[in-house]
């Protein structure tokens, strides 16, 4: 695939400008809950540009309101987030991390920086209505759109937009699927009870790592056995863990792992079935069952008439060629699902990759999109604001939520 002219989308002065905020917010990444100085960045950034309203929320995050063209018509929000992750950069950019075991290896520099984009290119070219521009603390957590939603700031709001950058795909190319395009991403606790004994005599006791043994094997035949064929699930196993020393038979052992589905009847489906196989093996096995579950981001699902607006964004900024699927069903957990529960909206990824670069994954230590990205990433979300603005205002695409 060819690369797009950039210089075509996004003015050079503009393009500039994102570039030196992507590079300083790469340069200084901080953690989930802990981003005091990107959000000092980012507000500065988005004051600049001269938007109705300004405020922190949920911490560390920033809305912005900025004018549509019709006072009256209905408000769309455009989300980016903007923390980053415990992993020691090994990109060797002269704007690599400076924070020691901290690094934007999710692309959330990237995501921040395209957002103020899109808001500059609002601001020239504004929607049918308002704008709220966020700039989401906490996504790797998955606390920040919760914590949003809590604050209320969003009631009100008719539909939201997001993205995220991807290196598996080149600069240029935009997937915007109906349907699943991340999973929900559940842990599990088991911990089986038995009864401790020597080593030499396991009569005496209920070894539970026996039981564990036999555990683990038999998550593994759960999707197989329980979600059609062809639909994605993942359980698994992370941890097992119990005893102390080779001649001591333990009392108890703990086993966890993650769960993922991209449907809700799935995620039920699956947390069922793990407690009925934990409680099961752990009856034949004559122990005790706790099992727990901690519940992560629910899938998140575009409604197709709401990915019809970034997919008709993409054909206007970038041509019919840019539009690819997903090149394997996506089972990662991505907290703007939390806003697809409350309100209408779309998410779409955003290729990342210059014809120079290999594909890295997310959550590499060098992992490096392109900063041509941003640009793209920027016009494309803006117009997604736009056309979803536009038609809900008019009543046409209008999804519910």
């Amino acid at each position: 695939m060819k690369e797009p002219r950039v210089d075509s989308i996004v003015p050079l002065q503009l393009r500039k400008k994102l570039t030196t905020l992507r590079h300083d917010l790469h340069r200084y990444p901080e953690l989930s809950t802990k981003e005091s100085r990107t959000a000092e960045r980012l507000e500065a950034e988005l004051r600049g540009i001269g938007p109705m309203s300004i405020r922190r929320v949920a911490g560390t995050g920033i809305l912005a309101r900025f004018p549509g063209r019709d006072s009256s018509a209905p408000t769309v929000a455009i989300r980016g987030d903007i923390d980053a992750l415990p992993i020691q950069e090994e990109t060797h950019v002269d704007f690599a991390s400076e924070n020691d075991g901290v690094m934007h290896a999710c692309g959330h520099d990237i995501h921040a920086a395209w957002t103020v984009g899109a808001a500059h290119l609002l601001r020239e070219d504004p929607a049918a209505g308002d704008v709220l521009v966020l700039l989401q603390p906490a996504e790797e957590t998955a606390e920040g759109a919760t914590a949003v939603l809590n604050e209320g700031v969003l009631d009100g709001v008719a539909a939201i937009v997001g993205g995220h950058v991807d290196m598996r795909y080149p600069l240029g190319t935009i997937v915007a699927e109906r349907g699943a395009m991340a999973a929900s991403a559940d842990e599990f606790l088991i911990q089986l009870t038995g009864s401790g004994a020597h080593a030499a005599r396991p009569h005496e006791g209920n070894n539970p790592i026996t039981g564990g043994a036999a555990l683990v094997s038999a998550l593994q035949s759960v999707v197989a056995q329980i979600v059609a064929p062809g639909t994605p699930a993942v359980i698994t196993v992370a941890t097992f863990n119990g005893g102390v020393a080779s001649n001591i038979i333990p009392a108890n052992v703990t086993i966890s792992g993650s769960v993922r589905a991209v449907s809700a009847s799935d995620r039920q489906l699956l947390h069922r079935e793990i407690a009925r196989v934990g409680e099961s093996i752990a009856q034949a096995f004559g122990l005790g069952a706790s099992v727990e579950f901690l519940a992560g981001t629910p899938p998140l699902v575009n409604e197709p008439r709401c990915a019809e607006w970034a997919r008709q964004a993409a054909r206007n900024v970038l041509g019919d060629v840019s539009l690819r699927p997903l090149a394997e069903p996506n089972l990662g957990g991505e907290d703007f699902a939390f806003y697809l529960e409350r309100l209408a909206g779309c998410f779409f990824r955003v290729g990342g990759r210059a014809s120079s670069q290999q594909p890295i994954p997310a959550h590499s230590s060098k992992f490096l999109p392109s900063d041509d990205a941003v640009a793209l990433g920027a016009a494309v979300l803006a117009e997604t604001a736009r056309i979803a603005s536009a038609q809900i205002a008019t009543g046409g695409s209008q999804a519910s939520s």
